[in-house]
């Protein structure tokens, strides 16, 4: 089987890290394993694997005949069976397959706001999916959702898996003391709920100042960041919150922290979760999306009320007070994440799965 992996950017994100992380796990497992950016690359490609094959298109518009003709030829070049299309890269594989009608698309949704899935409307993909040949949904409620609206009957859910790199990448020191650093890995987007971060801090800084927090993922420039930014200056959080942007090497960021958050609005399966589980961190994340399946139980985690501001610094400060309970908490954690969201045990049942809709043998 011949497949290749088609996403936007590789600007840091879930989607885009699922995309990379497919292609690599791939690589030795398939004849031939790519990975195609349409529109941008990104700190991501620093972790692509040498033995997959990388194509940037550079496309300009949705209808951006030389890019959709490059891809044409890379399918047909590297004689590719299947195209595993990654949120909206999907327009693009269509066009490609109104042209190649033997090549296979899957589509896989990242769809991150799963709370608010009535109001999902999209007609092209909706059209697309008639010639999907299936459909790859991160969570139940995604599932559900493509079962009632598109039109593809091979529809399934994989959780998001994590691998851990091997890639050597520069490092960064973060800042504050050893041992008392908290760590939130989220874009900064509206739908991460960064203000029960920071009005947590807040709080937590008054009884705990020697403790920091640390934020990393994407700043966007936007009313929204440049907000986060200004009541960290208005709260006099200068010296104990601070902004990372984005970053290629999460996972060494992680290794220099004693507590990781995620408070988020909504969510899908979090990679950051997962993340934090294979750096063996303590947790207190919100109860949306699927991170109940991530963090079953209290031995493996702290669950909270969306925007609880009480239960967020509740949590955090009995994590402060007690390193034998963080450090059971990440363990139990990792373990659980090892054993349900490893890579060897969803791409096994993916390939599987890929099998019954392409009938080719590996």
């Amino acid at each position: 089987m011949r497949i290749v992996q088609i996403i936007d950017s590789l600007e840091v994100g879930g989607a885009e890290r699922m995309a990379v992380n497919y292609a690599n796990s791939l690589a030795d497992k398939m004849e031939f394993s790519g990975l195609i950016a349409t529109r941008n690359e990104g700190l991501l490609l620093d972790y692509l694997d040498q033995k997959v094959n990388y194509l940037f298109l550079e496309k300009k518009s949705a209808l951006d005949l030389n890019a959709i003709f490059r891809l044409k030829n890379y399918i047909k070049r590297n004689k590719v069976d299947l195209i595993h299309a990654h949120s909206s890269s999907f327009f693009i594989a269509i066009l490609v397959k109104l042209t190649m009608p033997k090549v296979k698309v899957i589509w896989h949704d990242h769809y991150g706001i799963s709370q608010n899935l009535s109001s999902r409307k999209n007609l092209t993909l909706k059209l697309s999916s008639y010639m999907f040949s299936g459909v790859i949904s991160v969570n139940d409620a995604l599932k559900q959702w493509a079962e009632g609206y598109l039109n593809c009957k091979e529809i399934t859910y994989f959780p998001n898996f994590i691998i851990e790199s091997t890639v050597s990448l520069s490092s960064i020191q973060l800042n504050g003391k050893e041992g008392k650093r908290i760590i939130c890995v989220a874009n900064l987007r509206p739908q991460k709920n960064h203000h029960l971060l920071i009005n947590g801090a807040i709080e937590i800084v008054q009884s705990y100042p020697e403790w920091t927090f640390h934020l990393i993922g994407k700043d966007f420039d936007d009313p929204y960041s440049k907000n986060l930014r200004e009541k960290v200056k208005e709260s006099g959080l200068c010296k104990n919150v601070f902004f990372y942007g984005a970053v290629n090497n999460v996972q060494d960021l992680l290794k220099q922290s004693e507590i990781a958050v995620l408070t988020s609005f909504s969510e899908g399966l979090p990679l950051a979760v997962l993340e934090y589980g294979l750096a063996n961190l303590p947790v207190v994340a919100t109860n949306v999306g699927e991170i109940s399946k991530v963090i079953p139980s209290p031995e493996e985690g702290m669950i909270i009320d969306s925007n609880n501001l009480d239960q967020f610094v509740s949590s955090v400060q009995k994590l402060i007070d007690n390193q034998y309970f963080r450090r059971s908490l990440g363990q139990n954690l990792n373990l659980f994440i090892n054993e349900n969201f490893g890579e060897k045990s969803i791409l096994k049942e993916y390939i599987k799965w890929l099998k019954s809709l392409t009938a080719f043998t590996k």
